[in-house]
């Protein structure tokens, strides 16, 4: 769900923390994606078609572009999730709520794809836009690439939406420092305005609206002010409200620190393990596709050198493509955010 008509409230009250781009802009970017968004979406697209199709696809676009994604998986949803999973479970027809933490064999299907393709990948402890946060914070990757608003509570300076390479499609990006400025709150404020608004880890204030939520917290600065302040009568604060759980959920997300390392990707392999392995695509297919992911790849990089030639900026050289951020042999987990601390105390 993310953080309830957060993106409404930004287009009426901070319009100039949107920005409208082309796919091309984020040319040797690092991108981190929440992996469950890109499934979902071609699921929903095309049932009935393997999502590892969608992914290899979706993949090779991003590569072509010379941006550099690394896709980040859902671990264990914190238990104040599993109101919502519930909810979603039931909207679904599952169950039960999808909520172990452990691999799917679908998770496992998409990480031995990704190897193929040269991409890494990261196996977060919680959820995985929180971690996508936090690979921004701490430098590893420039922008996140979700549909979900709650990447930015979670501090995300950049977050990236519809990135696609469809000619009609804008992508969308959305400055956190710019919205904090504009709304004159600082972080911590803008999380307590998203309790407000709702999100998926406690319940909210009914009958409070997103407009006269910014006004209390710019007045008040706090969800404990403002519940001192607000009209019970027409606004029911929840019994037992969880906001402060949800309030450090956002402010201290668990975090990684990850090894990252890009290839260029291995055709017969991919060829083996989407056509032969899991019957998910014809051989043809994966070879034409390929060609023409080299082809694309080429012709957008001279085009660059010609523009570079004629005193435009934009650039990506081969080995910086492919050079290591940080070595990756395997998924990398989480770790907490106490470790983190320690780590960037040493450096201070």
């Amino acid at each position: 769900m993310g953080i309830t008509k957060l993106a409404d409230l930004i287009r009426t009250e901070a319009p100039n923390a949107i920005s409208y781009k082309d796919i091309s802009d984020y040319t040797g970017k690092v991108i981190a994606l929440d992996t469950s968004i890109v499934v979902n979406q071609f699921r929903a697209a095309t049932p009935s078609l393997s999502p590892l199709t969608g992914l290899f696809y979706r993949t090779l676009t991003f590569l072509e572009h010379d941006i550099k994604p690394v896709f980040v998986f859902d671990g264990k949803p914190p238990g104040e999730k599993r109101a919502v999973l519930e909810k979603r479970a039931e909207a679904a027809g599952w169950t039960s709520p999808k909520s172990t933490g452990t691999a799917s064999s679908q998770t496992k299907d998409c990480h031995q794809l990704l190897k193929f393709l040269g991409v890494p990948f990261v196996q977060a402890l919680g959820d995985a836009e929180a971690l996508c946060a936090c690979l921004v914070k701490e430098g590893t990757v420039d922008a996140v690439a979700s549909e979900d608003m709650d990447t930015l509570p979670f501090g995300a300076s950049t977050l990236i939406r519809q990135l696609n390479a469809k000619r009609e499609s804008e992508v969308i990006e959305y400055s956190l420092p710019k919205l904090l400025e504009k709304l004159q709150i600082n972080h911590e404020e803008f999380v307590d305005l998203c309790i407000l608004l709702g999100c998926d880890y406690c319940e909210k204030i009914t009958g409070l609206g997103p407009v006269r939520a910014l006004k209390l917290i710019q007045k008040h600065r706090t969800i404990e002010d403002v519940v001192l302040h607000v009209n019970r009568k027409t606004h029911h604060v929840p019994h037992s409200w969880k906001y402060k759980e949800a309030r450090k959920i956002f402010l201290e997300p668990q975090t990684v620190a990850p090894e990252l390392t890009w290839t260029e990707p291995d055709e017969e392999a991919l060829v083996e393990f989407l056509c032969q392995t899991k019957h998910a695509m014809k051989g043809d297919k994966v070879r034409h596709r390929m060609e023409k992911f080299r082809q694309t790849r080429e012709s957008k990089r001279e085009e660059r050198e010609k523009e570079r030639a004629a005193g435009h900026s934009r650039q990506t050289r081969m080995e910086d493509f492919f050079r290591v951020t940080r070595k990756r042999d395997h998924p990398v987990e989480a770790a907490n955010s106490q470790s983190i601390n320690k780590k960037r105390q040493k450096r201070k």
